[in-house]
């Protein structure tokens, strides 16, 4: 682990980025995160080999709207992740929250392919939050590794509380859905545990309270919209 708080990023090659090469980065990756069909797990769905459920109406709304809930707080996990890596300090720590960050594409693109399997479609409002969380993410970066991982932590405790919610609201008979959920739940875990392990700070009650209210809103919008 190093002290050198300027240390630049850099590509797989180890050439180094300046400021407008991160910009361009960071640009690439919110299209990537925004953009439907842009997307690609490295893992495979884990309602890949399951049967589609033969759901009424009001099931395929029901699983659709919990999923896209989802899918808007996987585009929100990329934002956080991408800015902390922006502005977190040390490289180790860096890489970490880019590494995080991969894993979860692997959950935005399973919620994804389920939205498309119910005829719906991804939150029209995920741009906003992509962009808010983003701001979130950098601002938890600046305040300190500790911190950062602490956000981390958090974010993924609050996260799992609502895939164990969502598992017990799920359709019993998608089976589709539920399968994804679960693994997201077990990855989810295994990342708020690792930011835990790292050194990530207890966050003051205030701060957690502004994250559940921010997450209670955003589940509100995205259920509908």
């Amino acid at each position: 682990m190093t002290n050198d708080h300027t240390a630049e990023r850099t590509t797989a090659g180890g050439t180094a980025l300046n400021g407008l090469d991160q910009l361009i980065v960071q640009f690439d990756q919110a299209l990537r995160t925004l953009v439907p069909g842009s997307s690609t797990a490295r893992r495979p769905s884990p309602a890949g080999t399951l049967q589609e459920a033969d759901l009424s109406d009001a099931q395929r709304q029901q699983a659709a709207s919990l999923m896209r809930i989802n899918h808007t707080g996987e585009v929100c996990a990329q934002a956080l992740y991408q800015g902390q890596a922006l502005t977190a300090r040390l490289p180790d720590i860096r890489d970490a929250m880019e590494h995080a960050a991969q894993e979860e594409v692997d959950h935005l693109a399973w919620c994804e392919d389920r939205l498309q399997a119910l005829d719906s479609h991804v939150s029209y409002l995920n741009p906003a939050w992509y962009a808010l969380s983003f701001g979130l993410g950098a601002a938890a970066g600046l305040a300190g590794d500790k911190w950062s991982l602490g956000f981390v932590a958090e974010t993924e405790q609050q996260v799992c509380d609502h895939l164990q919610d969502h598992l017990e609201q799920i359709p019993a008979q998608d089976e589709r859905s539920r399968a994804v959920l679960e693994q997201m739940l077990i990855d989810e875990k295994v990342h708020g545990e690792t930011a835990r392990q790292a050194g990530g700070a207890e966050l003051p009650m205030p701060v957690k309270l502004g994250m559940t209210l921010m997450s209670v809103v955003m589940k509100k919008l995205a259920y509908r919209i």
